[in-house]
């Protein structure tokens, strides 16, 4: 403890008990301020950015990325579900919920001296179990089969948005990358570009299989529309 003081004077020294109960303490807050995101029915967050701009969202992604973390292990937290996101583009707040409800059980076990080695032990056996059960039920599906991506779109659109939104919103995200996707070749979002209207309601987006340029004619005198351009 001396030694760690002399390093940093401003640094907490906590035994170990304390500390582990500190980095469950903070994986139980994330946890309350996400929890009532989940699913359909979740309520809408405010953001209010120092430049008093103001946004409403229940993406955990967005949450995760907006909110000034400070905790260390809170902090190891976001990062996990964010990069949950990055990888298949859903299930951050239900990374985080999973995180949080393993940290509470996990201190009903340590209150009883059960060391962490042990509990860690515990869920490295329990995440290969999981593994092995999740390669042997899984079912081989045609990647290209729109009902099954539609089910599996709206199923994670219908938990951002509302519900009419959400089913429009899914089918063009399937289309779009079922216009993009190449037998035997990896798929390129970059191909698909979302451009936003300022002057269009959420209920005009549409799906456009083509290029579109969002700008006026460079000369009054141009063209409004052509045909058969080459």
């Amino acid at each position: 403890m001396a030694a760690t003081q002399q390093l940093n004077p401003n640094a907490d020294v906590l035994k170990s008990g304390q500390a582990s109960l500190m980095n469950i303490n903070a994986a139980r807050g994330l946890q309350d301020v996400l929890k009532s995101n989940l699913g359909p029915k979740g309520t809408l967050k405010m953001l209010v950015g120092g430049a008093g701009d103001i946004k409403l969202t229940k993406d955990g992604n967005t949450l995760l990325h907006e909110m000034q973390i400070q905790n260390p292990t809170a902090c190891m937290i976001a990062r996990i579900a964010t990069a949950q996101d990055d990888i298949t583009g859903d299930g951050t707040t239900s990374a985080v919920l999973v995180v949080g409800e393993m940290m509470k059980q996990a201190e009903r076990h340590l209150s009883d001296g059960v060391h962490p080695r042990l509990l860690c032990e515990g869920i490295e056996l329990a995440k290969t179990s999981l593994l092995e059960y999740i390669d042997r039920t899984a079912l081989a599906k045609d990647c290209a089969d729109r009902d099954l991506l539609l089910q599996i779109a709206q199923c994670s659109l219908r938990t951002k948005m509302h519900r009419e939104l959400a089913d429009m919103f899914t089918a063009i995200c399937v289309d779009a990358v079922l216009t993009i996707r190449k037998p035997d070749t990896p798929l390129d979002l970059h191909m698909v570009e979302i451009m936003h209207m300022q002057h269009k309601a959420g209920t005009d987006s549409r799906l456009v299989k083509g290029l579109v340029l969002d700008h006026g004619g460079r000369h009054p005198g141009m063209p409004k529309q052509l045909s058969k351009a080459l």
